[in-house]
């Protein structure tokens, strides 16, 4: 796609994710402006010191309040949409607080970008919308329908809305890997739920490849999925502990409240409709209006005959397949190997 003199707006734009696709663009000739839109003033200005780029422009504001984020819009071209509440024990805590943030913010991001009339949106959903069994995974869920239920209804077509669901990122903030290293760091036991727990495992940089391909080749309504292996937590804990040459103990605290054995990136329902991409599945939307047949008199014939697309079932890695994943992280490169100069991600 041509993004040349374009301007970009990222929701949540300091977090792990919407700094990831920042970085992506931010030394090409891609996008004229960058636009990052978040409630974090301190994250806001650490950026604003260390990258002093003169691209980036950066809105204080919340996605709860539809006018800070349509002030925000105002001439912009496309649209990542990042913002969220995603820790699981926080959104169990606060489900109200992960509804208002992760659906009512979807609804105002793309409201605005209708209003702005916005080429494209790209709303960035997680594997634990699928068969949702937590807090932070019910309301991603519910962003998700939300969100296909407003592609459907743009009437001049200018705006497209489409969704990415991706897996664990490894190394992101708040997941396991950097938990994992201050534990080793600090000789503490590293403490696994269960370690025959399955993950999906990707990189920051595969994560945009997933944004960028949605870009490229989303219509309406469609969710893309990433094809990403897979390996056990109890793996990964003996992998990190081989890269830094430790010899913690391993301490089983048992499964936490909200916390599913393995995740789910396409469900049996979806994969009955999925488009195999080669890297990707694009699942379409359901477009039928409520006066379809199939909602009361047809169904789906071959649901029996295809199985979930999950961490249980996908590309497994080894001790040895994690140690060279891991290998290629900033994270790890710079944490275990010590090498200086490599661009972080806010921790």
């Amino acid at each position: 796609m041509e993004f040349t003199n374009k301007t970009l707006l990222i929701t949540g734009g300091t977090g792990s994710f919407g700094s990831a696709v920042l970085y992506r663009f931010l030394h090409t000739d891609h996008f004229k402006e960058i636009r990052i839109f978040s409630r974090d003033e301190k994250k806001q200005h650490d950026m604003r010191v260390a990258l002093n780029h003169p691209k980036l422009k950066f809105y204080i504001g919340d996605v709860r309040d539809y006018n800070s984020v349509e002030r925000a819009m105002r001439g912009v071209d496309y649209v990542f949409h990042a913002a969220a509440l995603k820790q699981v024990p926080s959104c169990e805590f606060f489900p109200i607080e992960a509804t208002k943030t992760n659906v009512f913010g979807t609804q105002n991001t793309i409201d605005a970008a209708v209003a702005n009339k916005v080429k494209k949106v790209i709303c960035l959903s997680t594997d634990k919308a699928a068969y949702p069994i937590n807090a932070m995974g019910i309301s991603k869920a519910l962003m998700e329908k939300v969100a296909v239920a407003a592609s459907r209804n743009i009437i001049d077509n200018i705006t497209t809305v489409c969704l990415t669901r991706y897996g664990n990122v490894m190394g992101s903030r708040g997941s396991v890997i950097p938990l994992f290293i201050n534990q080793i760091k600090e000789g503490k036991p590293i403490t696994i739920t269960d370690p025959q727990m399955t993950r999906f495992l990707m990189s920051l940089e595969e994560a945009v490849d997933l944004v960028l391909f949605a870009f490229e080749h989303g219509n309406q309504g469609d969710l893309f999925v990433n094809k990403a292996p897979a390996g056990t937590i109890g793996d990964l804990a003996q992998a990190l502990l081989e890269m830094s040459q430790a010899n913690n103990e391993i301490k089983i605290i048992g499964t936490r409240h909200g916390e599913k054995l393995y995740e789910t990136l396409c469900t049996r329902e979806e994969m009955l409709k999925a488009e195999d991409m080669g890297d990707f599945y694009r699942i379409p939307a359901d477009n039928r209006d409520l006066n379809y047949n199939q909602y009361f008199f047809e169904g789906e014939q071959d649901i029996a005959k295809v199985e979930d697309y999950h961490s249980h079932n996908a590309e497994q890695q080894d001790v040895a397949g994690m140690k060279t994943l891991l290998a290629k992280l900033p994270l790890i490169r710079k944490e275990i190997f010590k090498e200086e100069g490599l661009l972080q991600y806010p921790d």
